[in-house]
């Protein structure tokens, strides 16, 4: 049965790529984001797909802007059963190149921007007792690295704000779901657009993945909203459950290599544009799709992602393949 969805931060990116899969569903897909060339080729992207779509230029640093597009698109396309979250903006920098003025403007829109969705999907939501919440969050929500203090400190914040947020509903016997997807380093436009002042081109921290790889990821939590989050990518659960280990190991390790790690080894450009305060698809009109620059080195499959949507066969394969080394030395001590 076809749904109505909603996605914010639709015009590029994880977001694109989702769109791209609920169009294929037959769903109605709701599109929000600021660049209208981006927005315009994700609309173009689901009905291509098979979809529909309502394209509406807002930003969700702006609640009244949201709101307002949660409206139009269910004036579109009917009520909201799925709202993603996903839109985000960051600064490349130390701690201390940073903006006061900055650091606020990533924390209104990768923070306050799932906030004001989740207002706006909920108003909606709560009255019907119906829906499912997706927060797309990642990694870095609970492993932060040197660099983007402004973005891991909106994703701790996106972690902790819906876990209240989940209490509350489980209070009420709400059937209105809510659900958290923490991502790998992703092949996203995002890297060739943010506002950086390392000396080299941003990167994502290998091993990185291709957008299509976190739609999967996202859809599936949306579809199976039950568990309260989802891992996407080996290094990602590689990633957390070493920080629940050896948190202060990794501060040390990261010290040294995060750095590195989160540059090319190219020289960025000078002045570029970037989208920390306006879509950098406006004006000139450039649609730059889900794919980063990377896709020489992304991986365009998880078998961590497969293996945990998939957890009654994985159970079925570990149990096959130990009752296999079980018959193996029985025979072997036989022989």
């Amino acid at each position: 049965m076809a749904q109505t969805v909603v996605i914010t931060g639709a015009s590029a990116g994880i977001a694109r790529a989702v769109a791209r899969l609920y169009g294929q569903r037959g769903d109605r897909v709701g599109l929000i984001a600021r660049g209208q060339a981006g927005l315009d080729g994700a609309a173009a992207d689901v009905a291509r797909a098979g979809g529909t779509t309502c394209a509406v230029s807002a930003d969700v640093a702006d609640f009244d802007q949201v709101d307002s597009a949660a409206k139009q698109i269910e004036d579109a396309l009917g009520p909201i059963d799925v709202w993603i979250n996903v839109a985000f903006t960051s600064v490349f920098a130390p701690f201390a190149e940073v903006t006061p003025d900055e650091f606020r403007r990533v924390t209104e829109v990768s923070y306050l921007g799932f906030v004001h969705g989740t207002m706006a999907a909920l108003t909606r939501m709560r009255p019907r007792d119906h829906g499912t919440i997706v927060q797309v969050g990642s990694a870095l929500s609970e492993r932060s690295i040197p660099l983007q203090s402004a973005y891991c400190g909106a994703k701790h914040a996106i972690n902790g704000f819906t876990s209240s947020l989940r209490c509350e509903l489980l209070h009420e016997g709400s059937q209105v779901k809510v659900t958290v997807v923490q991502m790998p380093a992703v092949n996203t436009p995002q890297f060739s657009w943010v506002r950086s002042r390392l000396p080299d081109k941003p990167q994502p921290v290998p091993p990185i993945y291709q957008p299509e790889v976190a739609a999967r990821g996202v859809v599936y939590a949306a579809d199976h909203p039950g568990r309260r989050e989802y891992w996407v990518g080996a290094s990602t659960a590689a990633t957390l459950v070493a920080n629940k280990m050896a948190p202060a190991l990794l501060d040390r390790y990261l010290a040294r290599t995060g750095y590195k790690s989160q540059q090319a080894d190219q020289p960025d450009e000078p002045g570029r544009p970037d989208n920390l305060l306006r879509p950098v698809d406006d004006p000139a009109g450039s649609d730059h799709g889900a794919h980063g620059s990377f896709d020489g080195s992304a991986h365009a499959h998880s078998a961590q992602l497969w293996i945990s949507h998939h957890p009654a066969a994985t159970a079925l394969i570990a149990c096959g393949t130990a009752a296999a080394g079980a018959v193996a030395a029985l025979a072997g001590r036989r022989s």
